[in-house]
């Protein structure tokens, strides 16, 4: 049974860190493409950030550039998302999911997700 359980959303100041989880079970995260997107209330989805072979690739937002981490521990199963220097913007809900094996990118189908963690930023 695939399942994709995200975690380490919460409140924080403007400029201040959070750091997301993924855990992934069911199948093997570092040999499918991995991604974090997030959605704001009344905004479409965006993509943030992607992951493929345990970080050989990564993809991001270029509104995160600089800003957010993606990484992956392979003895976890479990993806992250590091988030600095957040900003009032990055306020949205962050779903975690997963993609296809052989190629990786934001704007690729993913076919399974997670229920989300809320991230608050004011």
């Amino acid at each position: 049974h695939v399942q994709l359980v995200e975690s380490g959303g919460g409140s924080v100041q403007a400029g201040g860190s959070l750091r997301l989880s993924c855990a992934a079970s069911g199948f093997t995260t570092n040999n499918v493409c991995m991604g974090w997107f997030r959605q704001a209330p009344g905004k479409e989805r965006e993509g943030v950030a992607a992951i493929y072979t345990s970080g050989a690739s990564t993809y991001y937002a270029d509104s995160v550039k600089g800003r957010f981490t993606i990484s992956q521990d392979n003895a976890k199963n479990t993806v992250y998302l590091q988030m600095s220097s957040l900003k009032p913007e990055d306020t949205a809900m962050y779903y975690c999911a997963a993609g296809p094996r052989s190629y990786c990118g934001l704007r690729i189908f993913f076919k399974q997700w997670g229920q989300g963690t809320q991230v608050t930023v004011s």
